[in-house]
């Protein structure tokens, strides 16, 4: 005997409110542990970047270390090279005034320019010429000088002339009090 006009239907535990509320939190729990890898791959790729960027920092350090080192040494090439261009250049001039200096009736065999001196090989008629024309000029540029003759075959004499300068000179002061 039945007692109703329907056929029974299978009771099931998951109805369709359960299913809808499994297939909800089913799709949010799926969002979040996407967003969790999500993040977790961001992290990552975050981490290799910042250690990228760190060691290209390091190696822009090391690079501008080494172009300061340049730079310092391309200056002090600079500046050596314009201190032997300036002792160049007073050499030069030294040269043009001490063949200046030289009297024509004086011959000069050899000249060699030291630090604080000169010394002059040469050739004059006598010890007189040598003495008012060349000799006087070079007493008031060096404080020590000293001369030498040699008769020579043609009758003049050669001579050499020894100049220095007193490198502690102190353009005649005198430091001696008593």
């Amino acid at each position: 005997m039945k007692y109703s006009y329907i056929e029974p239907r299978k009771k099931s535990p998951f109805t369709q409110e359960v299913q809808l509320v499994i297939a909800f939190f089913s799709i949010t729990i799926i969002m979040l542990f996407s967003t969790y890898l999500f993040l977790l791959y961001k992290d990552y790729t975050f981490q290799k970047d910042q250690n990228h960027i760190l060691a290209k920092e390091l190696e822009l350090k090391k690079d501008i270390a080494e172009m300061k080192q340049k730079i310092a040494f391309i200056n002090k090439q600079a500046a050596l090279g314009e201190q032997v261009y300036t002792q160049n250049s007073v050499l030069k001039d030294s040269i043009a005034n001490l063949f200046d200096l030289v009297p024509q009736r004086i011959t000069l065999s050899e000249a060699k320019l030291l630090k604080n001196g000169l010394i002059l090989y040469g050739i004059t008629p006598n010890k007189d010429v040598y003495n008012f024309m060349l000799q006087a000029p070079l007493r008031s540029i060096f404080q020590e000088t000293y001369s030498s003759f040699y008769p020579a075959k043609n009758g003049w004499l050669r001579f050499v002339s020894t100049n220095y300068m007193k490198e502690d000179y102190s353009e005649g002061v005198d430091t001696n009090e008593d």
